[in-house]
């Protein structure tokens, strides 16, 4: 496992959150593969970019602004494939709805991600929220989308070996 490997994980989970804030959803063919399967929790699950991006476009649209901070990345790479967890915090601020614009949450992303010639995408990403507070309307841009708090699901999907990264390193 090379620092240059992990260095470069890291900068494509952290460009994520730059291409979210920024809407630069072009930027996630430097993040993901184009056959993606991204499980944000039913109804949002992807299982290719270019729908990924419409969608999350779709989604984000609407918000005044977005902050999106990726930390405490572990990354474990073997070869050509690797697994990262990745905890994030997020607010979504929309002047729009009546009440508190601010919506702010935390959870975790964990990424099976593979090397390409162009470098390292993501190739399946699980994120769950761990905790939410504020006005539970701003997050409601599109009908039916809505955010469930859970916040065992971190000690309840690892128990169940659906953590990419915590299975690689019970591997060893």
């Amino acid at each position: 496992m090379s620092h240059a490997d992990i260095s470069e994980i890291t900068q494509i989970i952290n460009l994520y959150g730059f291409a979210v804030d920024s809407q630069r959803w072009d930027l996630f063919d430097r993040v993901f593969t184009e056959d993606v399967e991204a499980d944000f929790s039913e109804p949002a699950h992807w299982y290719d970019r270019e729908s990924f991006k419409r969608d999350f476009g779709a989604f984000h649209d609407p918000f005044d602004s977005t902050q999106h901070s990726m930390m405490n990345h572990l990354v474990d790479v073997r070869g050509d494939t690797a697994t990262a967890l990745t905890n994030g915090t997020w607010r979504l601020v929309r002047k729009a709805t009546d009440g508190n614009p601010l919506w702010d949450g935390s959870g975790w992303y964990d990424d099976q991600l593979v090397r390409t010639a162009q470098g390292w995408r993501i190739k399946r990403r699980v994120c769950r929220i761990v905790w939410w507070v504020g006005n539970p309307r701003v997050n409601e841009t599109i009908p039916g989308v809505a955010f469930e708090l859970d916040t065992t699901v971190l000690r309840r999907e690892a128990e169940a070996r659906r953590v990419s990264f915590l299975n690689a390193l019970l591997e060893d």
